[in-house]
């Protein structure tokens, strides 16, 4: 589906940012692992130079219904909404949400303020998307989004993050917009911490990479190529574009929109989240569960970012040795993490912690096996990595920060988040060797 008013503006030589969007959405590209056409539920994912003008054929031909309600806040109503909301016409009503937070109390409040549509539509990036794409799940009624920033790839995932009324935040099914609409020259400009905490949570490959992989080889875990293979020739062109996303470059703002909707969809082709979210996600949600009044209001790409650099520095010192690390039995203390966090959330972090404790008879099974897939293993595990350096001057050069200073996150709390947020998830990562190795306690003095 294309505009008449987009392509009558297109140059000579214009970017299609869509073609491989095309065929993983219409079902002709082929998934390495399967041999077999990649499914996904996202049908209509278009990126665009700019939207204006086309918003109402937009919205029809993705998801016709004889009203809306298009919702947004103070800042996305200026960027783009109320383009949308006046193409619409009498069919569209205005929801502008004053500074909201993704949490069910909002959610309530939206499900109440869109109750008399039949469609809803979200303009705006991870918040006001998350928020419309979890009422609308539970309401049965399909949504779409225009997204303003590139700062995420929730765009295209089938999840949504939502702190839940005891406090902690998580992540739930939800379902897959009926069309997502990405206007590059709006994006180009939103707010620089959006850009650059959408670049850093796409620099988490390497990291989620080098954890999940690890995992599948030693914990025998399900693993897939598929992902990384849809991000694999836009990575290069977004890292060699990192001070173009500083300078708001057009094309920089178009590569990095693309490979988050591929990594949205390598995502749902696989129906898991491991392929973008190992240890340096836990760190986040971690920070974002449990800060409480110590969180700086720094948002989620931010924080990924800075924990991908964390993850890449403690793997590539295990990664350093030729010799296979050893671990000793996993030190498990039921008393202490119900003394660290809130009773809603306790249950939760014991049942995720007691799946990774390995005894003294597996911790030796582990040694034993790790010694003898260490060469090859190693040698793999620094092929799919990132240098911690490099990264670190790739989000500087995008406008971000690498270090907790660098985004205002207290160094304590950091710590804690670190040290503690293998608790959150079943996930074995290199947080885990690392706790299990006696050498966790170590690098964080050292390097955080």
């Amino acid at each position: 589906m294309l505009h008449a008013a987009t392509a009558a503006r297109r140059p000579v030589g214009w970017q299609d940012w869509n073609m491989l969007i095309r065929e993983v959405s219409a079902g002709t590209w082929i998934d390495p692992d399967t041999g077999k056409p990649a499914e996904v539920p996202f049908k209509t994912v278009i990126i665009e130079d700019s939207v204006r003008g086309g918003e109402a054929e937009f919205v029809a031909g993705a998801m016709p219904a004889a009203s809306y309600a298009v919702v947004a806040d103070s800042d996305t109503y200026d960027a783009l909404g109320y383009a949308v909301a006046r193409s619409l016409g009498g069919r569209a009503t205005t929801v502008v949400l004053d500074h909201p937070h993704a949490d069910e109390t909002a959610v309530r409040d939206l499900r109440e303020r869109t109750r008399h549509a039949d469609a809803v539509i979200a303009v705006g990036s991870g918040t006001i998307n998350d928020l419309c794409k979890y009422a609308t799940f539970l309401d049965g009624k399909e949504y779409s989004v225009f997204g303003t920033a590139p700062s995420m790839n929730g765009y295209t995932s089938t999840t949504a993050s939502i702190t839940l009324d005891n406090g902690l935040k998580t992540t739930l099914p939800a379902h897959a917009g009926k069309g997502v609409f990405l206007d590059i020259e709006v994006s180009a400009n939103a707010p620089q911490y959006l850009i650059a905490a959408g670049f850093g949570d796409s620099l988490c490959r390497a990291t989620a990479q080098v954890d999940w992989y690890f995992s599948h080889v030693m914990l025998k875990t399900a693993y897939a190529t598929s992902p990384y293979v849809l991000q694999e020739a836009d990575e290069e062109a977004m890292l060699a574009r990192s001070a173009g996303l500083g300078r708001r470059e057009h094309d920089a703002i178009g590569y990095l929109h693309r490979i988050l909707t591929l990594g949205g969809f390598g995502i749902s082709a696989t129906g898991m989240s491991h392929p973008g979210s190992m240890g340096e996600h836990q760190i986040s949600h971690w920070i974002d569960s449990f800060a409480g009044d110590r969180h700086p209001g720094t948002v989620h790409g931010q924080q990924v970012g800075v924990s991908s650099v964390t993850m890449a520095r403690l793997q590539e010192i295990i990664l350093a040795s030729e010799t296979a690390p050893r671990i000793r039995p996993t030190l498990f203390d039921e008393a202490d993490i119900r003394r660290r966090y809130p009773a809603a959330a306790v249950e939760h972090c014991l049942v995720a912690s007691r799946a990774k404790v390995l005894d003294a008879a597996q911790a030796d099974l582990f040694n034993a096996q790790l010694e003898q897939a260490w060469p090859e293993l190693r040698r793999v595990l620094q092929r799919m990595s990132v240098p911690s350096a490099t990264l670190a001057d790739h989000i500087r050069a995008a406008g971000g920060g690498a270090t907790p200073a660098e985004i205002g996150i207290d160094r304590d709390l950091y710590r804690d988040a670190v040290r503690y947020s293998k608790e959150m998830r079943n996930r074995y990562s290199m947080l885990d060797l690392a706790a299990d190795m006696g050498v966790l306690e170590q690098f964080i003095e050292e390097e955080c």
